[in-house]
């Protein structure tokens, strides 16, 4: 238990024990908690936390690919990768109105990633400096967003899960179209060859750390696995993606920018060399390639579209106003 334990009159447990006794049963038979249900109040506020979270990354993740949108290297370039974003705005509207069902508004999750309070992915901070980086982007960064996400559609709180059943599925075309850049690149000319290597060594590690700080530094793993929030740790979620990628760069004739990488037979798994968390850190805590560049871009953006928030609250006004007169 999360909270002591502390008896009624005449020494039986109280409203809230039995309730939090209930909560916990349904968690240990895998029934799903819905709104309407009770739960414990640091279960709700770590939902809030992770779902805002997540929500905020597929919003500023928009900014890194949508960068090369004019510039794609040709017409069905383009299509796909305006269709990517959009697909990724979607995303995060799901869940935001996922996060809303827990009584936090939307408006007040917003205001928290402007004002910097709230955290997003801090994979979105490094900077897309080639067209290469939008594949890397497609077959690394939403590669690792399938693994982490597919145990999420297990995830004990209902609406979060069924979320994730429609964006696993169509990240799972993403991390395909960037698999394709990079096949394209890695066997087109000596100079896309080297810049789909340039685009891996640079994103390499950032993807590795998109999982999260390992096991023995999280200070949410453990009671996010407990109320079944998560299903796998951070470390074990980034083994398996380690253990998937590297074939698939040995396919593609690239080499994966590790020294130590190299295949256990005992364990089947690959083992990998230390991770620099110190700049993981240094990133989550605003000191990334485009931190400030990407932040920024989110509350111009939402500057800008006040008019339309406006226009709309006011549309919804008036045909409140013409029901109640009918």
């Amino acid at each position: 238990m999360y909270t002591q334990m502390s008896d009624g009159i005449d020494g039986q447990p109280n409203a809230s024990d039995e309730r939090e006794r209930a909560f916990e049963r349904r968690l240990e038979r895998g029934v799903k908690i819905e709104p309407p249900d009770w739960m414990p109040e640091p279960y709700r506020k770590t939902l809030v936390r992770q779902i805002s979270q997540h929500a905020h990354s597929e919003i500023v993740g928009m900014l890194p690919e949508g960068n090369w949108i004019t510039r794609a290297p040709s017409l069905q370039r383009k299509v796909i990768l305006l269709a990517k974003v959009q697909d990724e705005a979607g995303h995060g509207l799901y869940l935001y109105s996922a996060a809303e069902t827990l009584g936090t508004p939307r408006d007040d999750m917003i205001a928290a990633l402007h004002a910097g309070k709230a955290k997003y992915s801090s994979i979105f901070n490094y900077a897309t400096l080639t067209w290469a980086d939008v594949g890397a982007i497609g077959w690394l960064v939403d590669g690792a967003a399938i693994i982490n996400q597919i145990p999420l559609t297990r995830c004990s709180y209902g609406p979060y899960a069924r979320g994730m059943v429609r964006i696993c599925k169509e990240e799972s075309f993403h991390q395909r179209q960037g698999f394709d850049i990079m096949w394209k690149l890695a066997h087109g000319t000596p100079a896309q060859h080297a810049m789909a290597q340039d685009a891996l060594d640079r994103w390499w590690w950032p993807a590795v750390m998109m999982f999260g700080p390992p096991d023995a530094e999280s200070t949410h793993n453990r009671q996010s696995l407990k109320w079944k929030i998560k299903i796998f740790t951070n470390d074990e979620l980034r083994q398996k993606f380690i253990d998937q990628t590297v074939p698939q760069a040995e396919r593609l004739g690239l080499k994966i920018p590790d020294e130590q990488l190299r295949w256990n037979e005992r364990t089947q798994h690959y083992e990998f060399g230390p991770i620099d968390w110190e700049e993981f850190y240094r990133v989550i805590r605003g000191d990334g390639p485009c931190n400030k560049d990407r932040l920024q871009a989110r509350i111009d953006a939402w500057e800008e579209g006040a008019w339309v928030r406006e226009a709309a609250a006011a549309y919804a006004r008036k045909q409140a106003e013409r029901g109640a007169v009918a």
